[in-house]
């Protein structure tokens, strides 16, 4: 039992929740009464996805007599889902002093609601009043629960809200509130809804609802209809808190319940892969997001997601393919082709990566400030493809959308530099973006060089030495710390740092020039490539 117990903690540890599962469940099939095995095999079937089977474990442990809070969960959600509200309510009472206020507020109203007493599940929703924070959430949950029972006039006032404004808790409550409106006949408020939310951002679940109700008037309300959707609703939004506030394997959990609540439930299925994506679990995560299904409005985020999850996985070839696949049948969204661009782009596949950006440069005629970082992509693509004049206007491109960018200042700047070009330009860009970012080693490193290779040795040493200490394992910052320490004539500590620079393992090409430099040094090597007097007297054309 040992191996497998021990097996299960590690994995337990990494989170790897499909390994920890089956060593669990291995220590107890030696040990079936031990509360520890018991409560981490729960977590770990329900962190994985596999509800069912955690159902039998959580009640063999309540019949064990020691309290876990998430054997009560599980249980309970197997009670709303299969229609037993008793159980459900017994399960609240006895656990009040265990589970959140906000927890067990919410799922008390829709408990009640489920066992047919509305009035009981509406009192319980103002019930919670305190803290103000609370009352939003118990209101927006009583409008659901209203709207389930077909009273979409009350439940539009209580989400067009009082002296607080709208209730726009989450971006359920605006798809809820939409549909409501549509019910009520006012279609064309519906519709400034919808927009108003989707300006400057792209959601396609909301775009899809905003295309159906413009073309049919009203749309059929089916955001919340029964007690069991509302729950899961409930699990829903207490994972997104706790996601915010990076309780990540509850917040795992509350989403799998959510689902299991309501099978299916893209909501739960994205938020899960989100979080899995963030515990490092990105096999599972491309797994998950795989889940949802080609006809749902939410697909192509989902495939997005798949596709970021499986570069994080280092299956980059996979990821290309989902993305190519979806520029055949959402050929018409630039963020698809930006997506493929930056993939292509880490793969140092430039030109490829530079076609992608210009598709989507092409479909946006009239670009937004946020579309900084798509001239700022497609500038590197250039400049690395040796295309210099496309890329410099790209750069600069990209800080007219976003003047003071800092990571646009710095990578023009620093390029600047390196071609020998337009050096006193140069280094106000890396000043500027040194003040915007101070504790970004790279970008210090830029302005480090650019005094360098201007000639300005002594002011170079403290930028370069700083760079080192923020960024210390990159070996490029150590090389040309190592020039710097060369210039003003501290050459034992120029050969350390390209001794270090080297055993961090650089590009073959910059390795062989540090080797020559600590054979015959900085100065003559720089005579061999004829670049000794040019560099000291700088060109700013």
């Amino acid at each position: 039992m040992a191996g497998a117990y021990l097996a299960g903690n590690q994995a337990n540890r990494d989170n790897n929740y499909e390994q920890a599962a089956r060593f669990y469940s291995e220590a107890l099939a030696r040990d079936p009464g031990n509360p520890y095995l018991l409560q981490n095999a729960l977590l770990s079937f329900v962190a994985k996805g596999d509800v069912q089977r955690s159902i039998a474990i959580a009640r063999k442990i309540q019949s064990g007599q020691f309290a876990s809070q998430l054997a009560d969960l599980v249980v309970m959600a197997q009670s709303i889902r299969e229609g037993d509200f008793s159980e459900a309510e017994a399960i609240l009472d006895d656990s009040a002093d265990i589970f959140s206020p906000l927890l067990t507020g919410l799922l008390s109203g829709w408990v009640a609601l489920g066992d047919g007493q509305m009035t009981v599940a509406t009192k319980r929703f103002d019930g919670m009043a305190n803290p103000p924070a609370m009352r939003l959430f118990g209101q927006y949950h009583k409008a659901l629960a209203l709207a389930a029972v077909g009273d979409f006039a009350t439940a539009d006032k209580i989400l067009t809200g009082d002296e607080d404004g709208n209730l726009r808790l989450n971006r359920g409550s605006l798809i809820a509130h939409a549909q409501i409106m549509t019910q009520l006949d006012r279609k064309d408020e519906a519709l400034a809804l919808l927009d108003g939310a989707l300006r400057g951002t792209s959601d396609q679940g909301v775009s899809d609802l905003r295309d159906r109700i413009a073309e049919q008037g009203v749309v059929p309300y089916d955001f919340i209809t029964e007690a069991s959707q509302g729950a899961a609703e409930v699990f829903l939004t207490l994972a997104s808190v706790l996601e915010r506030e990076q309780d990540e394997r509850y917040a795992l959990v509350y989403a799998r319940l959510a689902e299991y609540l309501r099978p299916g439930y893209t909501e739960a299925i994205l938020l899960t892969a989100e979080i899995l994506q963030d515990q490092d679990q990105f096999e599972l995560a491309s797994k998950t997001y795989a889940r949802v299904t080609q006809d749902d409005p939410m697909f192509l985020n989902a495939e997005l997601g798949r596709a970021d999850a499986l570069v994080e996985a280092g299956k980059h070839d996979a990821a290309i393919e989902v993305l190519r696949n979806m520029t055949r049948t959402y050929g018409d969204v630039p963020r698809v082709h930006i997506s493929l661009g930056d993939v292509l782009r880490g793969q140092e596949e430039y030109a490829e990566a530079a076609t992608a950006y210009d598709t989507a440069v092409e479909m946006i005629p009239d670009p937004a400030p946020n579309h900084w970082f798509l001239f700022y992509a497609r500038g590197i693509s250039y400049e690395r493809e040796g295309q210099w004049e496309q890329a410099e206007a790209d750069f600069r491109r990209a800080l007219e959308l976003s003047p003071n960018q800092p990571l646009v200042l710095n990578y023009l700047g620093y390029s600047l530099v390196e071609a020998n070009l337009k050096l006193e330009e140069a280094q106000d860009m890396i000043e500027q973006a040194v003040k915007a970012r101070p504790e970004d080693g790279y970008i210090t490193d830029s302005l480090g060089w650019v005094l360098y290779r201007i000639g300005k040795y002594e002011e170079a040493v403290a930028p370069m030495e700083r760079a080192v200490e923020l960024v210390s394992n990159d070996p490029i910052i150590n090389d040309h710390l190592g020039d710097v320490y060369w210039k003003v004539n501290r050459k034992r500590e120029a050969e350390f740092q390209w001794s270090r620079a080297l055993s961090l393992k650089p590009e073959e090409k910059d390795a062989s020039r540090i080797r020559r430099k600590l054979e015959v040094g900085l100065d003559t090597v720089l005579e061999e490539e004829g670049t000794a007097e040019k560099t000291a007297a700088g060109n700013d054309n």
